[in-house]
């Protein structure tokens, strides 16, 4: 593969995403009190080594400011409309707007290192860093909305690096916009739901958006009644999929048709994750975040052309955001 003009030879992906903890954020960010832990915990240290090294390691590694432009674009409208309650709440949008202009201003490629932290008994695997490109990750990650996928490469001279990629995690962001608001008592013990308006038809209309179901899904099917990869047209097989995820979207963008396709259950999981995107003249891209032999298992190439993926000019907006802030290119 091939990354800021250098060819990398792809060795293997961490198992797990490292999912991002409040903990371990700092400044606005942050939902908790405290300063934050600099050290990051990657799985169980068993995983851990035979990944990154053995014990005491020093992982050489790095970040793209493509990515984190994607990433920072990716979380815009969480900026403008927090589902969570983030220490700097009220300065979000302005806090997006000084974090991308200091990414922008960033090396291409910005390089640091990690370090074993074997001190730390038990299972668990822990990193620790003082440089830069591991600061970056504390200050600009969103906690529990956001996860880091690592590849190990070897460069042109056979060394072993690791590719950093921060990515957004919709599915989690949607959970917590959909979550009911609840009140606890004195003790803690009793639990009672805080009265909830009643729901507008565009309300439910939009609840039945992110759920793939009511009109938006009758309008999709309506213009593609099968999925354009496998030609499934059993409608109890179809997933009414959004192209820019629910999470991110506006109220309108959520219930317009021309930003979704109709998916066969398997498809509709990669391009929902990212793991799967289409070019302007409808071909497939996979990740290279899927192994090389489960990209055979999947039944679909790399620049395979889809006939009949409905990529009119009103898609080909959604399919914009989708490859540049969706995709796990």
């Amino acid at each position: 593969m091939k990354i800021n003009g250098v060819n990398f030879n792809f060795v293997d992906t961490f198992k797990a995403p490292i999912f991002v903890p409040d903990c371990f954020v700092m400044g606005a960010s942050k939902l908790g009190s405290g300063h934050g832990e600099a050290k990051l915990y990657i799985g169980s240290k068993e995983i851990m080594y035979p990944f990154f090294g053995n014990y005491g390691f020093v992982a050489h590694c790095f970040l793209l400011k493509s990515d984190l432009i994607s990433y920072m674009n990716a979380l815009h409208e969480e900026y403008l409309h927090p589902s969570q309650t983030y220490r700097g709440a009220n300065e979000m949008p302005e806090l997006w707007r000084e974090r991308m202009k200091a990414i922008e201003a960033l090396p291409e490629v910005i390089e640091f290192n990690v370090y074993a932290q074997d001190q730390i008994e038990g299972s668990r695997g822990y990193v620790n860093s003082k440089d830069f490109g591991y600061q970056l990750i504390r200050e600009i990650s969103l906690p529990l909305v956001s996860y880091i996928s690592v590849m190990q490469l070897k460069d042109p001279k056979g060394s072993t690096v690791y590719y950093w990629k921060l990515f957004a995690d919709f599915e989690a962001i949607s959970d917590k916009k959909d979550a009911l608001v609840f009140t606890y008592g004195k003790k803690g013990k009793e639990v009672d739901s805080i009265r909830q308006p009643k729901e507008s038809s565009r309300d439910k209309a939009i609840r039945y958006a992110r759920q793939g179901q009511g009109e938006y899904r009758e309008k999709l099917l309506a213009e593609c009644p099968f999925c354009p990869i496998t030609m499934i047209n059993d409608e109890r097989l179809l997933i009414a999929s959004h192209i820019k995820p629910w999470a991110v979207a506006t109220d309108a963008e959520k219930l317009d048709p021309k930003n979704g396709f109709i998916l066969s259950p398997l498809y509709d999981k990669l391009f929902d994750r990212g793991f799967m995107t289409f070019t302007e003249d409808r071909k497939i891209i996979l990740s290279n975040w899927i192994s090389p032999a489960n990209k055979r298992r999947l039944g679909i190439v790399d620049g395979q052309f889809v006939q009949m993926l409905p990529l009119d000019d009103e898609r080909k907006k959604y399919m914009a955001f989708h490859r540049s802030s969706v995709f796990k290119g």
